[in-house]
């Protein structure tokens, strides 16, 4: 199978040859042929896949093969939400890349930063926005953006979005697009609120199902690190020192555990290594993503939200810092590493509150995750009794007789004359 098989006119094979990209991937090869007959779509498929290809292709057509009739200043006709800064600028630059000999124009347009350079790039006009959802409102607002020229909308990541808390944001912008348009639905994970949202948006969609799990975890060497809570640390350091590592990439559950990692490496090693989450500003993230890419720093650590924008293709190593309390979580992280065919390698560091997360994930992926026993920071059961020392005991309070209304008066005479001054009588 290749694209041109697929319907793909010639400026768009032009473009994803140079890329080097000749055989189009699963979800490319069953979104492709349905997206170009204009139908609507509900795609089920993790980050990793190609989806980003296998809708911005037909879009890219579509665009090409109807120019708009107006002369005038370029108006969106296509419109892509999606929830993290790093992933609408990774869209967007994969728009460009596949549209370059189209003439078609892109922007993106995200919170974090100064909405002027962004602003200036909408008046100029172009024919796809890639945005996520609170900075487009609040365009929207400020009239800078119109949406009743789109013919094509996509929502990339949903399951994500709800995760996020953008569900209502969706609603509103949904409100503002025509009602006649092409619409798609991406997700890695179809909760019932997501296939809820999916009824609202979508009319009759054709389903797309590519779900790797199975040869993501074959494909992957995976292990497991019984290891306490405290060590985790110096586990990571032991591994980084040992390990035949170039390219790693490091899960933590939490923003703040992302930059103690940060700190704990940088303190104790001459390990460079930066942090990517949502309280980095939009400049510090992208400097961090784009040393990780370039390979000026051969270690990355992320939260889950940040790291949906991550797309680097020779990652050696994910670990689990902090194992993920939702099973699927597991398999996206995983599915860094390994990619295109490739081998790749996940560690996961798990202490004692974190084993029915093993045990879910375990299940999920039908098979279980090979447990590293010789290490030098072993999980050790706590002691209980020495986790609660007894209290010093007190000698008893002695219980003072309560004094009675006329005493108290007595004791508090000149308060009473302070606090009710006046001619006594």
């Amino acid at each position: 199978m290749t694209f041109k098989l697929l319907g793909v006119i010639d400026p768009i094979l032009k473009a994803l040859a140079a890329e080097g990209y000749s055989t189009p991937t699963p979800i490319q090869q069953q979104s492709i042929p349905i997206l170009l007959k204009g139908k609507d779509l509900l795609g089920c498929a993790q980050t990793g896949t190609g989806k980003t290809a296998a809708f911005a292709v037909p879009i890219l057509q579509h665009l090409y093969l109807n120019p708009p009739h107006h002369d005038g200043r370029r108006k969106i006709r296509a419109l892509v939400i999606t929830p993290t800064r790093e992933l609408a600028i990774q869209i967007a630059e994969s728009f460009t890349v596949y549209g370059k000999f189209t003439g078609i124009k892109n922007t993106v347009v995200f919170g974090g930063v100064k909405q002027n350079p962004q602003t200036d790039a909408l008046k100029r006009g172009v024919d796809i926005l890639v945005a996520t959802p609170g900075r487009l409102l609040d365009l929207i607002d400020q009239g800078f953006i119109s949406l009743k020229d789109v013919k094509y909308s996509v929502l990339d990541e949903a399951d994500r979005m709800l995760d996020m808390g953008f569900i209502h944001d969706i609603r509103k912008i949904i409100a503002h697009l025509p009602a006649q348009r092409q619409s798609l639905f991406f997700s890695a994970t179809m909760p019932p609120e997501i296939v809820a949202l999916s009824r609202q948006i979508l009319g009759n969609p054709e389903k797309v199902s590519v779900t790797p799990e199975q040869t993501t975890a074959e494909k992957v060497e995976q292990a497991v690190y019984f290891v306490n809570k405290k060590k985790k640390p110096d586990l990571l350091m032991h591994l980084l020192k040992t390990e035949p590592v170039y390219s790693v990439l490091v899960f933590s559950r939490t923003k703040y555990g992302a930059d103690k990692i940060v700190k704990f490496l940088s303190k104790k090693t001459d390990i460079d290594a930066n942090a990517i989450h949502g309280n980095k500003s939009q400049g510090a993230r992208q400097k961090a993503l784009g040393d990780f890419k370039n390979g000026r720093t051969s270690i990355l650590i992320a939260t889950d939200i940040a790291a949906r924008g991550i797309d680097v293709e020779e990652i050696s190593h994910v670990i689990n810092y902090d194992l993920p309390n939702i099973p699927e979580t597991y398999i996206h992280r995983i599915g860094r590493t390994g990619r295109a065919g490739a081998s790749g390698i996940a560690l996961s560091f798990c202490d004692g509150e974190e084993r029915p997360f093993l045990k879910d994930i375990e299940k999920l992926i039908g098979k279980k995750i090979p447990v590293v026993e010789e290490h030098p920071f072993p999980y050790v059961e706590a002691d209980p009794a020495a986790e609660k020392p007894k209290k010093e005991e007190r000698p008893p309070r002695k219980k003072r007789k309560p004094k009675s209304a006329f005493a108290w008066r007595n004791e508090n005479k000149s308060i009473q004359k302070k606090s009710f001054p006046g001619k006594r009588r």
